[in-house]
C-alpha cells in the first residue's frame, strides 16, 4: 500500500454496477444481502506498512447484492483510521468504494499492530475485515525487572519492555538464606506478552518460606533478541508472635520477682509500705 505525507482528497466515493464486480465479495455473505471486502479483489485483509509519522491510503468496498438500498456506517478499531465518509448509502445491486487512511503515530515503535475495518448497517448487522499495520524502523529487544519485594508468601515485581518488539519473557528465581539456598527455580516462559513500552506487575508464589531467616531474593528475566536483566531484594523473616509471647512471659516473671522482694522488705520492719522520695521523683510528682 503506498505511503503519502498527505491525502489529497478524502471525499471520493465511487459507486459501480454490481454486474461488473460480482467476484469482489465472498459468497459466504451473499445470502445476507451485503458484504465488505478490500477494494481491488483478491485480498482477504488489509495490510499497511510505513514509518512513524506517515499516512497510508487504501479503499474498502461495500457490496450490496440485495434488491433494496442499504445504509452503513464505517469505523476502524485498533489503529488510527479515517474514512472519506463515515456513513454511506449503497443502492441495490451496487458496490461503493470508500477511501480511507491509516495514520502511523510519529512516536510509534517499530513492530506490528492489528486492527479491523468494521461496517454496520441500520439493522445492527455488521461485517469486518482485518487490518494489519507494520511500523518500520530498527528492532530492539530490551527488558528490565524492577521493584522486587517480598510480601508474605509471594514475591512481587514489575517487568518493563524497553525495546521496540513484543516480548515473551522468561523468569528465573533464586533465594539465599543465612545457611544457603532456599529457592532455586530454573528459567521458565511466562504466559504473558509484553508490547513495547508496557509495564506489567506480577507476583511469584513462595509457599513454605522460612519462619526465621535473613534472605536475599534475585529475579532474572530474559527474552528473545538478547534481552536480559536482574534485580534483587532482601527480606527478614521473624516470628513476631513467638517473640512477643516470650517477651511477655519474661516481663511477667520479672514483675513477680520484684513484687515478692518488696513484700518481704515491708513485712520485715512491721510497717505498711510507704512512698519514698526517689520513687515520687521517678514518676514526675512534685513535693
Amino acid at each position: 500500500m503506498p505511503s503519502t505525507a498527505r491525502v489529497p482528497c478524502l471525499t471520493l466515493l465511487s459507486l459501480l454496477p454490481l454486474a461488473l464486480l460480482m467476484a469482489a465479495a465472498p459468497a459466504a455473505t451473499a445470502a445476507e444481502g451485503w458484504s465488505v471486502v478490500p477494494s481491488g479483489g483478491g485480498r482477504p485483509s488489509f495490510y499497511a506498512e510505513g514509518a512513524p509519522g506517515s499516512v497510508l491510503e487504501d479503499r474498502v468496498s461495500v457490496v450490496n447484492r440485495g434488491d433494496e438500498p442499504v445504509t452503513v456506517r464505517l469505523r476502524g478499531t485498533g489503529v488510527r483510521v479515517t474514512f472519506a465518509e463515515s456513513g454511506v448509502r449503497v443502492p441495490a445491486r451496487t458496490r461503493a468504494d470508500v477511501p480511507f487512511t491509516v495514520s502511523v503515530p510519529a512516536g510509534a515503535a517499530p513492530g506490528d499492530r492489528s486492527g479491523t475495518i468494521l461496517v454496520r448497517d441500520t439493522r445492527g448487522r455488521s461485517r469486518s475485515v482485518p487490518l494489519r499495520l507494520r511500523v518500520g524502523g530498527p528492532e530492539l529487544s530490551a527488558l528490565t525487572v524492577e521493584n522486587v519485594a517480598v510480601h508474605g508468601d509471594r514475591i512481587a515485581y514489575e517487568m518493563v519492555n524497553r525495546g521496540t518488539t513484543v516480548l515473551v519473557p522468561r523468569l528465573a528465581v533464586r533465594a539465599d538464606g543465612v545457611f544457603g539456598p532456599l529457592l532455586d527455580r530454573a528459567p521458565r516462559t511466562l504466559s504473558v506478552e509484553l508490547p513495547p513500552g508496557r509495564r506489567l506487575r506480577l507476583t511469584e508464589p513462595w509457599p513454605g518460606r522460612p519462619a526465621l531467616d535473613a534472605v536475599d531474593v534475585r529475579l532474572t528475566v530474559t527474552a528473545a533478541g538478547g534481552a536480559r536483566d536482574s534485580a534483587q531484594a532482601s527480606a527478614r523473616f521473624v516470628p513476631w508472635g513467638a517473640v512477643a509471647g516470650a517477651g511477655g512471659a519474661l516481663a511477667a516473671l520479672g514483675a513477680l520477682v520484684v513484687v515478692r522482694g518488696r513484700g518481704r522488705r515491708d513485712c520485715d520492719d512491721g510497717r505498711a509500705p510507704e512512698h519514698h522520695r526517689g520513687e515520687a521523683e521517678l514518676t514526675g510528682a512534685v513535693r
